[in-house]
């Protein structure tokens, strides 16, 4: 989990208690409020910046498969899969963003 320069590492033994937690500190981070747009190079508005990653690593030799959700600036949620590659999930027909992480962590 990285909450801005923040990074932590937990282990837990069942997808559930992970997928549980993950959205608790979800929504407590969305709860702080929004981010201030940044000028750099370019303009970010809050929706164009990542606040905070919640990535969960499953099991398995090669290749664990890797999934979280994405606390953006504004505090919207983008479920994502892959660790490296990371690629976008449609959270449309799921109750949450975090049911499509724990399905397809449980896929893999």
């Amino acid at each position: 989990m990285r909450d801005g320069s923040d990074v932590e590492h937990l282990s837990f033994g069942e997808l559930g208690e992970a997928v549980a937690e993950m959205r608790r500190r979800a929504l407590a981070i969305r709860a702080e409020g929004p981010v201030k747009a940044v000028s750099s190079l370019r303009d970010f508005a809050p929706e164009d910046q990542i606040r905070a990653r919640l990535q969960l690593t499953g099991k398995g030799w090669l290749r664990k498969p890797v999934a979280g959700v994405d606390v953006r600036g504004d505090g919207t949620f983008m479920p994502y899969r892959g660790g490296v590659r990371r690629e976008e999930l449609d959270p449309s027909g799921h109750d949450t963003p975090f049911d499509l992480v724990r399905e397809t962590l449980e896929s893999t």
